[in-house]
């Protein structure tokens, strides 16, 4: 473990959080998307799309497998299978099992809203994401971070100003509302999410290497997909999806590529916002999703031919601003972190040539 650990240099690390990113980008910008996808094309199982957000899970099996010829090529024989203590399994069956009512908040206010709303609702989540750091793994506020929480809170106020401005065809006005408050209530649990994911890796008391964060990935999938497939039962969606299947308006058979595509994307999401974390922070990964967000907004206005109205185009560009904001006290941050560091490393050089 130590060996995998010590592989990572400061540019694989680098290289991987750009890999991890690019994951995080597929599923923020896609899994919406096929989201929406589904339901405006005839789905109706709400259950059931919650469970394609995580039922992915198997895929993460496939690097955790490479991962272990790899460490078994270095360690020999005395190679552990697996590295997740019962500590770390049990707190991450519970973040699973929240995310997979989170998972359900999602599906259902996805379900009512278009993309490009739901989208932007999402956007608040950096919001709950820094709060939620700076409680629970004592991460400290910016006045940058501060003024991108309001404005990112702003933006979703506007939206709840005029909230039946895009309501589709066939949604009745409760129900817009309803899905309005279940993704904003999606938004501020998965924002709480992170951070607890950030707060296991620090008292895990182990070190945290690629082979945990994904074992970690797979525990939680797994207990949120357990979680959907017990709402899946009691709805009893399981015999509803044939039926559906040959309902569906594009086909049955892409109706099957639909769902097969949709758990794919979605663990992309996944294993990329864990990703992110490992190699750098939670706050990170809330922000990253939060700036990809606008990007699946102009692709729902282009897929769906949804309204963009001025409401949308403010908020947007609160979010925007908001994003621009954070990032720049993220940069100032650094250099004067870097700053330090080197008048650090003047003064060690200065004393140790210094005659005793």
């Amino acid at each position: 473990m130590e060996e995998e650990a010590n592989f990572l240099s400061i540019n694989m690390k680098r290289f991987l959080l750009i890999i991890n990113c690019l994951l995080l980008s597929v599923g923020v910008c896609g899994g919406p998307l096929m989201m929406r996808l589904y339901f405006v094309e005839g789905g109706l199982r709400i259950w059931f799309n919650s469970w394609l957000q995580t039922g992915g899970w198997p895929l993460t099996i496939i690097p955790l497998v490479i991962l272990y010829f790899y460490r078994r090529k270095i360690e020999g024989s005395d190679t552990k299978l697996y590295y997740t203590t019962p500590r770390i399994f049990i707190a991450s069956f519970v973040i699973g099992v929240v995310t997979g009512f989170d998972a359900y908040l999602y599906s259902w206010g996805g379900s009512k809203l278009p993309v490009s709303t739901s989208s932007l609702l999402i956007a608040a989540q950096l919001a709950f994401t820094a709060i939620g750091a700076y409680f629970i793994v004592k991460i400290k506020f910016t006045s940058y971070s501060i003024n991108a929480v309001v404005l990112l809170t702003l933006g979703a106020v506007l939206l709840g100003i005029r909230s039946n401005g895009d309501r589709p065809e066939g949604v009745t006005s409760k129900e817009y509302v309803i899905g309005f408050i279940m993704t904003l209530l999606a938004a501020a649990l998965y924002g709480l999410i992170l951070p607890c994911i950030e707060l296991m890796y620090l008292k895990a008391k182990q070190a945290i290497t690629a082979t945990l964060v994904l074992e970690i990935q797979m525990v939680m999938c797994f207990a949120s997909t357990a979680f959907c497939t017990i709402g899946m039962i009691a709805n009893k969606d399981f015999q509803a999806i044939s039926r559906e299947a040959k309902k569906f308006n594009l086909g049955e058979v892409r109706y099957y590529i639909v769902v097969i595509w949709s758990a794919i994307i979605w663990q992309c999401f996944f294993v990329g916002a864990v990703g992110v974390i490992y190699l750098s922070s939670s706050l990170m990964s809330g922000v990253l999703i939060a700036v990809l967000l606008p990007i699946t907004e102009i692709l729902g206005v282009i897929f769906f031919g949804e309204k963009f109205s001025s409401e949308k185009g403010l908020s947007l560009f609160l979010s925007l601003w908001g994003f621009v904001s954070y990032f720049y006290g993220e940069f100032k941050q650094a250099k004067k972190v870097e700053k330090k560091k080197i008048q650090e490393n003047e003064m060690t050089t200065t004393t140790q040539i210094e005659p005793a």
